[in-house]
C-alpha cells in the first residue's frame, strides 16, 4: 500500500484570502449507436445525461469534483478524461475526482478492457474515439468557461434528511449463512416487495458552499443503486436525475447528486419496473433533497484540505476470454482480464472543508465502506462517493465472499479488499 501524496500547490494561480467556487455543466449524452451498458446501442433519448461538477480554488490551488450520469468509467479512459478536466483546470490529474452517478441507461466504458478487446477478430460494440473525444473537449471547455466565474464562499452548510421508501438492501439474508440477491427491478415480485428494507443508510446528506446567506452550489449524497431500468437502447438519467434536476429548476441553485457506497443497496423493493414506480421514487428523493437543503446549517468554511491516495487491491484470477458466450460476456471478461494485469494504482481522494470531508472512492463499494468512514470520524460531517475508477467492478467485505451472492461474483477484486479500503480510508480522513 502506497502513502496518501500531500499534493502541492501549482505556480501561477493568484493566492486568494477567500476560496473560490465555480460551477460546470457538459453535455455527456451519448450519439445515436454509441454503447450503453455493456454493448447495447444507443437507440432513444428519453433524457440527456449530464456531467455536474465544482471547480473549487484554496491557497493557490485547485480541484476539480465531477459527477458523470454514466454507468461507470474506468481504466485508461478514466484516466485520459482526468487528465483533460485537470489541465483544464490547470491543476494535476491526481486534485480531480471523477466519480460516476451509475445509472443503468448510460454507458459503462472501461479503456483497459477496451484494449483487450480491440485485439479479437470481431471485437463487439465499443465507444468510438471520435464520440470520447468530443465528451473530453466538452468537459475542458465547460471547465474553462468555469474559472471566469470563480465566486468567492465563506460559509458551508451540512444538512441531511432521512429518504422515505427508496432504498433497500440487495442481500437478503438465507440459511447456512448464504444470501438470496434481490435485484432492482424485483419488486416485481411480491415476495421481495414484502422483505424488508434491510438496514440501508436512510440519510441523504447535502454540503452547501455559499456567500454570505447565498447558496452558490449544492452536493448531494445518498447511498442507493438510482437504477429502474436499463438495456434496452434508451438513455436516461433515471429517477435521481429527475429528482435533481427539477429541484435547481425550483431553487435556482446548481444541484449535484453523488451516490455513495451502494454496491449492496438497491430500489428493489420499491421498483417494480413501471414508469409509475420510477416516478415515486424521484417524488421521494425529491422531498428528501428539498429537506435536506431547508434544514441547512452554515460555519465558516474553515481550512481546506485536499488529499490523495493510491488504492492497491488484491486481484482475482484472469477469466478465460475465449470462454464468452455473447458480446457482452466478453467485455465484462475483458474488462476482468485487464484488471488481473494492472499494474496502475486505483485512485482515491478527499476533499476537506473545516469540519467536512468529502470521500471518492474508485469501483462498487459495499455500504459498509461507507459506514467505515463515518464512525472513523465522527467529528466531521462526511460525505461519501462511490464509483470513480469501476475498474475493480464492487469492493466487497471479507464476508461477502463466502456468502456468495452477485457481487462477490462480479468483483475482479478479491478477498483481502476490505482491509485495503479500509486502510486508505483512514488515511484520507487523517486517522
Amino acid at each position: 500500500m502506497r502513502m496518501i501524496a500531500l499534493l502541492c500547490c501549482l505556480p501561477g494561480i493568484g493566492l486568494f484570502a477567500q476560496p473560490r467556487v465555480a460551477t460546470f455543466r457538459a453535455d455527456a449524452t451519448p450519439a445515436p449507436g454509441e454503447p450503453l451498458i455493456w454493448t447495447m446501442p444507443t437507440s432513444r433519448v428519453e433524457d440527456p445525461l449530464w456531467a455536474k461538477g465544482v471547480v473549487i480554488e484554496s491557497g493557490g490551488s485547485r480541484y476539480v469534483i465531477c459527477a458523470l450520469d454514466w454507468c461507470g468509467v474506468g481504466g485508461s479512459i478514466d484516466l485520459m478524461l482526468r487528465e483533460r478536466m485537470a489541465a483544464a483546470a490547470r491543476t494535476e490529474p491526481a486534485r480531480v475526482a471523477l466519480q460516476s452517478v451509475h445509472q443503468h441507461a448510460a454507458p459503462y466504458i472501461e479503456g483497459d478492457g477496451y484494449a483487450i478487446l480491440r485485439g479479437l477478430e470481431k471485437p463487439p460494440l465499443m465507444m468510438s474515439d471520435r464520440y470520447l473525444e468530443s465528451l473530453a473537449r466538452k468537459l475542458a471547455q465547460s471547465i474553462e468557461e468555469a474559472l471566469g466565474r470563480l465566486k468567492p464562499f465563506d460559509r458551508i452548510g451540512t444538512s441531511e434528511a432521512r429518504v422515505e421508501r427508496v432504498a433497500s438492501i440487495r442481500r437478503l439474508p438465507a440459511p447456512g449463512g448464504k444470501v438470496i440477491v434481490r435485484f432492482s427491478g424485483d419488486g416485481a415480485k411480491p415476495e421481495m416487495a414484502a422483505a424488508p428494507e434491510g438496514p440501508v443508510d436512510p440519510m441523504l446528506r447535502t454540503i452547501t458552499l455559499a456567500s454570505g446567506n447565498q447558496p452558490l452550489v449544492r452536493l448531494h449524497y445518498y447511498a442507493t443503486h438510482p437504477q429502474t431500468f436499463c438495456c434496452d437502447g434508451t438513455v436516461s438519467s433515471d429517477f435521481v436525475g429527475a429528482a435533481r434536476e427539477r429541484l435547481e429548476k425550483e431553487e435556482g441553485v446548481v444541484q449535484i447528486y453523488f451516490t455513495g457506497c451502494s454496491g449492496d443497496v438497491t430500489v428493489g423493493k420499491y421498483n417494480d419496473k413501471t414508469r409509475a414506480a420510477r416516478v415515486a421514487l424521484g417524488e421521494r428523493l425529491f422531498a428528501a433533497m428539498r429537506a435536506s437543503n431547508q434544514a441547512t446549517r452554515f460555519a465558516p468554511a474553515g481550512k481546506i484540505e485536499w488529499r490523495s491516495a493510491n488504492l492497491e487491491l488484491p486481484k482475482r484470477p484472469a477469466p478465460d476470454l475465449a470462454a464468452a458466450t455473447s458480446d457482452d460476456d466478453r467485455y465484462r471478461r475483458a474488462i476482468a482480464v485487464a484488471f488481473a494485469r494492472r499494474t496502475r494504482p486505483l485512485p482515491a481522494s478527499a476533499l476537506q472543508i473545516g469540519t467536512v470531508q468529502i470521500l471518492h472512492l474508485p469501483g462498487e463499494p459495499m455500504l459498509e465502506f461507507q459506514r467505515f468512514a463515518q464512525r472513523t470520524r465522527p467529528d466531521r460531517f462526511v460525505a461519501v462517493a462511490g464509483y470513480g475508477d469501476i475498474a475493480p467492478g464492487y469492493l466487497c467485505t471479507d464476508e461477502a465472499f463466502p456468502q456468495g451472492g452477485y457481487e462477490p461474483t462480479a468483483s475482479n477484486a478479491g478477498p483481502g479488499t476490505e482491509a485495503a479500503v479500509k486502510a486508505v480510508i483512514r488515511r484520507l480522513l487523517g486517522k
